[in-house]
């Protein structure tokens, strides 16, 4: 039986993506952000979702279009300076934030990629990151409302050195959205250089993992050495808008 799934439209693949559901978005900046997707599930009209992803774009680009609309209700990033909007929100208590290392989200995504449950990272060690306390929501007030929790921190000999490690869990969501340059109707991905960043760590961490790709080839036609991520871990492909700009985060000129 063949195997075909490719969809139409972004509307289409993203028709299922429901209020209050878990996201992982790929990108690293704008760059290699899934802009049409994002944009369908905008004009969805979805609330209340909780997204993971490095960032939330720019105010007006990228995950931002949803913020700026009130429809997120929790981000877990590594980064948001870009993002005013952003602050705003999480500061007045109207968002739900978890800040994580760089590095830990990515590790955490692609655990539960691997149906690896939890890990321990020196990563946070001696911080707010392991002893809790960070401020997850505000109140009005600036007060903290929810606060992360301490996480469990126990000392392991690695490399003939033994040090203090913190138990990070796994992230697994309901959906994903990934941008790539490349794919084929069974769902082989092939990233653009750096626009690889969190895509194939979002796309092994979902239920569903919807990509948009530039190029929509036929099976067979993708070396299987240069692919980045398999199939299988792909459930729909659409292809992507060659008139949607690839905008850049912050141009400087001189």
């Amino acid at each position: 039986m063949a195997i075909d799934k490719t969809v139409p439209t972004a509307a289409e693949a993203v028709a299922d993506v429901a209020g209050g559901a878990t996201m992982a978005v790929g990108g690293f900046g704008l760059c290699g952000i899934p802009m049409e997707l994002i944009t369908a599930v905008h004009e969805a009209g979805v609330t209340g979702l909780r997204v993971v992803s490095n960032n939330c774009g720019v105010d007006d680009w990228g995950l931002g279009i949803l913020l700026r609309d009130h429809r997120l209700a929790r981000v877990t990033a590594s980064y948001v300076g870009e993002n005013k909007e952003f602050a705003r929100q999480y500061l007045s208590g109207e968002l739900e934030v978890e800040l994580v290392p760089q590095g830990t989200l990515a590790e955490r995504l692609r655990a539960g990629g691997c149906g690896i449950p939890a890990f321990y990272t020196p990563a946070g060690v001696g911080s707010p990151v392991a002893e809790g306390g960070l401020p997850w929501r505000h109140h009005p007030d600036g007060t903290a409302a929810v606060a992360s929790p301490p996480r469990e921190v126990r000392e392991f000999t690695f490399a003939d050195r033994t040090r203090p490690y913190v138990l990070e869990q796994a992230i697994r969501c309901d959906f994903a959205l990934v941008h790539a340059r490349l794919g084929d109707r069974h769902g082989n991905l092939v990233f653009d250089q750096a626009a690889r960043n969190f895509n194939p760590l979002c796309a092994m961490a979902a239920a569903v993992t919807i990509a948009e790709v530039e190029q929509l080839v036929e099976p067979g036609e993708l070396d299987p050495d240069h692919v980045h991520l398999p199939g299988v871990f792909t459930q729909r492909v659409v292809q992507a808008d060659p008139a949607v700009p690839k905008r850049v985060e912050r141009r400087t000129t001189r």
